[in-house]
């Protein structure tokens, strides 16, 4: 991200007290095509100025037959693919020579200062760090994390040497305790000394069990497909904790906020680095548009446990109420119960009100160690109405989705500053969306923050791998899991989708192994967090689901047809079947799933409408397209409205998903330009999504 602003990575989940630096910034870097940096013990000796690669004969590389079989199986438009799209071996005697590279931007973007398209599947970083503590936090024994948002995707992390830890996974965080590996140097006795800071990674160009998501296996992206994304993409940083501290929700720390009939929330504070019989204790503090509510009792961590269970009600007295600023109740009036239930303050798209929460670490002597700022924000969730409806705070709501996959031009998956992130829920709100399909991607934490704030429903969602294998379900549920629990306390998030149209698992029609693993997915999930719907397998051959989803490309005809009936919803999609059918044989029986009834209904993928080139406009490249071709902004426009009216028209339906929010290289069949400028007027997209939803309302009772 942009250095000339530095914020705080995690402004979701931030210490009071909050001491850190950015690792942000220039690093030295190094290709390692080779793989010898390890034998030749880089992570003790430092980057070597150079590396002379013994290369190939520089003929092409093999096409691996099953990459591309799996290329033309789920590319939108195959005929279109490039013949021998693989990447080139160079001469012998080809030299790497260290460079510098703008952290957290990968090598194969411009902002990156490399910008380099080739295979390079081991690289190097390397830089030095010094000891944030203040020497007063040094006497009360503080520890130093080096903490990573994103790192794409096998990371080994060494200081002057000292292997101090790893993590295998792109998409999600991890943090590395330093402490110990800066304290044995005798030279960091003050603040100013300085340690050398290595970290190795290795990112597969071609390892299809691999979760990559829309990142490409081949040298040029087409289709669907995009430019992969190498190594540190999210923020890296330093950051001084107590030694016994509250954990953030990747280590345990679940705000649980669906309970708004009793007003309460149902937390599980965790703690971490407590040592064995020390007593400390857990307080939570809640305020509302800077009104206090109350305090929690103080809860002592039990002796077999590292966390605390505790309610507290957030429910405000009617003093409290009398105390809030009045420019808030213009916007949260106390008569409007889309607003409020019994003076507890709902989360919506339309008003998402957050109550602001401290969390507070005790110790034996009732010293305060720690202290978290975070929020949380009051809202239920339902899907099993039997009337085909996802309701919100108990209403039936009409969900306005767009296609979110998070790429821009010159960053690639990285944001090119946090208030980029920022600007695209702002973006898909100005187009009347109340959400988006974080589609293949587990984007930055900031993008939840601001759609917390903003009021925008998040459906997540992780990025898939190609083949199946006993190495890629171990691959998969790990990630999985971990990014579901570093999103769980943002009100904004509805629904979890692990799995997109069947990628990664080609044989749901006859294998049992393949149907069992997308089961589990669904259990582990609803196991973790039972209060949100689960969206198994995105677009069709659900085997284990809440809801039923399908994608459909066709035009506004096609998709009135879709939309009609449930049996024009359960008809085939790209020729699968929507719910997977039984599977008989000699001891090999699976007896498939169906639609539940009176679950709900959404179009999870439709339009990809892109705009035909203006006569003598030069600016579009061949492999440009999208589904369907508008002849200019007022055709798209009309399209839009024609397929929108067609879903909401059938009163079946309860949302959709259309693609895409941005043009992302060759698939220009954005709202907005891949510089998120817009392609047709905002206000007229709105008009028609407001009148969708009306449409939907009224014609709602027929799907009961």
């Amino acid at each position: 991200m942009s250095n000339s602003v530095q914020t705080y990575p995690r402004p979701d989940f931030e210490r009071t007290s909050l001491l850190w630096t950015s690792l942000n910034g220039p690093w030295d870097f190094l290709f390692d095509d080779q793989d010898a940096g390890l034998s030749e013990q880089w992570q003790y000796n430092g980057l070597p100025k150079q590396v002379i690669v013994a290369e190939n004969d520089g003929k092409e590389e093999s096409v691996d037959t099953k990459a591309t079989q799996i290329t033309q199986q789920i590319a939108a438009l195959p005929e279109k693919l490039l013949q021998k799209n693989v990447f080139t071996s160079g001469k012998d005697g080809k030299v790497h020579k260290k460079q510098r590279i703008n952290v957290p931007f990968v090598f194969q973007t411009p902002a990156s200062g490399i910008h380099d398209l080739g295979a390079h599947e081991v690289v190097w970083y390397e830089r030095s760090i010094s000891d944030v503590r203040t020497e007063a936090q040094k006497q009360q024994g503080h520890r130093i994390l080096l903490r990573f948002g994103a790192v794409d995707y096998d990371a080994s992390v060494w200081v002057d040497g000292q292997y101090v830890g790893g993590h295998r996974g792109g998409h999600v965080p991890f943090d590395i305790d330093i402490t110990d590996a800066m304290s044995t140097r005798s030279t960091l006795v003050s603040s100013s000394a300085t340690a050398r800071l290595t970290i190795r990674v290795r990112d597969s160009t071609y390892d299809l069990t691999q979760p990559r998501g829309k990142q490409y296996w081949g040298a040029k992206p087409e289709s669907i497909f995009y430019t992969p994304s190498t190594g540190i993409w999210q923020s890296v940083w330093l950051e001084s904790v107590p030694a016994a501290r509250i954990a953030d929700s990747s280590h345990g720390t679940i705000l649980r906020s669906e309970d708004i009939e009793s007003g309460e929330i149902h937390a599980k504070i965790a703690v971490q680095g407590r040592k064995v019989a020390q007593k400390y204790s857990v307080e939570i503090e809640a305020k509302f548009h800077g009104v206090t509510i109350g305090k929690s009792l103080k809860t002592e961590l039990p002796r077999a446990a590292e966390y605390v269970e505790m309610k507290f009600n957030m429910r405000l007295s009617e003093q409290q109420t009398r105390e809030l600023p009045q420019e808030v109740l213009k916007d949260i009036p106390l008569d409007d119960n889309r607003c409020w239930l019994n003076r507890v303050a709902l989360w919506s798209p339309e008003h998402p009100s957050l109550y602001d929460l401290k969390l507070r670490l005790y110790d034996s002597a009732d010293r305060v160690v720690d202290e978290v700022a975070t929020t949380t924000g009051m809202r239920s969730l339902s899907w099993t109405n039997g009337d085909r409806t996802f309701t919100l705070n108990g209403r039936p709501i009409f969900q306005a989705l767009v296609l979110d996959q998070g790429y821009w031009p010159e960053t690639g998956m990285t944001p090119p500053s946090a208030s980029s992130l920022k600007a695209d829920v702002e973006l898909g709100k100005k187009m009347g969306f109340n959400g988006c399909r974080k589609h293949q991607k587990v984007e930055d934490p900031v993008f939840l923050y601001w759609a917390d704030k903003l009021g925008y429903l998040v459906w997540g969602e992780m990025a898939n791998g190609y083949e199946f294998s006993d190495e890629y379900v171990e691959r998969f549920n790990q990630e999985w899991v971990e990014s579901m629990k570093r999103d769980i306390n943002h009100p904004c998030v509805v629904a979890w989708t692990p799995i997109n149209e069947s990628w990664g698992y080609p044989s749901l029609k006859d294998n049992i192994e393949q149907r069992n693993h997308i089961r589990s997915l669904y259990f582990i999930t609803k196991t973790l967090d039972a209060t949100r719907a689960i969206n198994d397998n995105c677009g069709w051959e659900h085997v284990q689901s809440d809801l039923t989803t399908f994608h459909e490309y066709g035009d506004a005809n096609v998709m009135a047809n879709a939309c009609a009936s449930m049996e024009g919803v359960l008809g085939k999609k790209a020729n699968r079947d929507v719910f997977v059918l039984p599977i008989t044989g000699a001891c090999r029986n699976d007896t498939g799933t169906k639609d539940t009834e009176g679950a709900p209904v959404l179009c999870t993928e439709c339009g990809g409408i892109n705009i035909a080139p203006a006569k003598g406009d030069a600016s579009g490249k061949e492999d440009d397209w999208g589904y369907i071709t508008a002849t200019d902004p007022q055709d798209l426009l009309k399209l839009i409205e024609n397929l929108l009216m067609s879903i909401a028209r059938s009163g079946l339906v309860s949302g959709f998903v259309y693609t895409q929010l941005a043009d992302i290289e060759q698939e220009v069949n954005g709202l907005y330009t891949p510089d998120r400028k817009e392609k047709l007027d905002a206000a007229k997209v709105r008009a028609i999504i407001e009148e969708a939803e009306k449409v939907y309302f009224s014609h709602q009772s027929r799907g009961k």
